[in-house]
């Protein structure tokens, strides 16, 4: 599915599911995006970036296409499969099993699993130079639409307390905070002291950005 709308000055193709070819891109967007999140698990970051590319699951991104180069795209977690991939013995095999286990506790942190009902979202991520034109605003509503098409309640995600601009974009959209869980003990490791839990209803939005 493709659709043309307007983002900034110039038209943005939002396209469900990756491009062919596109998995490298992708998984560069999504490190300069979480890098600061996943590094302790998937570090180096070229490593990193060459894990995420070999195991994302094309069919769980909705994608921003600018001249045809991907420029952002969220992933999300439905049906059991998220947009990043992997299992554990993926992981042991990549980094090896001495140095593997730790990564693979380390990622398990992050696992976040949907309710009967919901659409988890990984996250979003989108081009330093396209930032400030609407484009995860595009993607967002773009997820909602499939929520929504998949008879989902609600769209559930996780931000960082290091990440208040991600957390404005989503109170924009729609999302409001609902929990906070606060890890002091995980910021010396992980660069974070807490994560919030925000929900929105599928079938509401919110004020558009300007």
């Amino acid at each position: 599915m493709e659709r043309v709308t307007g983002a900034g000055t110039g038209p943005v193709t939002l396209r469900r599911g990756l491009p062919a070819g596109a998995e490298r891109r992708a998984a560069e967007l999504y490190w300069e995006a979480f890098g600061r999140k996943l590094g302790p698990a998937l570090n180096p970051p070229d490593k990193a970036v060459r894990f995420l590319a070999d195991h994302m699951n094309a069919d769980r991104a909705v994608c921003a296409l600018l001249d045809g180069q991907l420029v952002g795209l969220a992933g999300y977690r439905l049906g059991g499969r998220a947009l990043t991939g992997g299992s554990a013995s993926d992981v042991l095999r990549a980094y090896g099993h001495l140095r593997g286990l730790h990564r693979v506790l380390l990622l398990a942190l992050f696992e976040r699993r949907p309710a009967p009902g919901q659409l988890v979202m990984d996250g979003i991520a989108v081009d330093p130079g396209v930032r400030g034109r609407g484009v995860g605003s595009l993607l967002i509503e773009e997820v909602a639409a499939l929520a929504a098409e998949q008879d989902c309640r609600e769209i559930r995600l996780d931000v960082i307390d290091t990440n208040p601009r991600a957390r404005a974009l989503y109170e924009r959209r729609g999302f409001t905070a609902v929990h906070t869980e606060h890890t002091p003990f995980l910021r010396d490791l992980l660069g974070f002291g807490a994560v919030t839990r925000m929900r929105r209803a599928v079938g509401t939005g919110g004020r558009a950005e300007r």
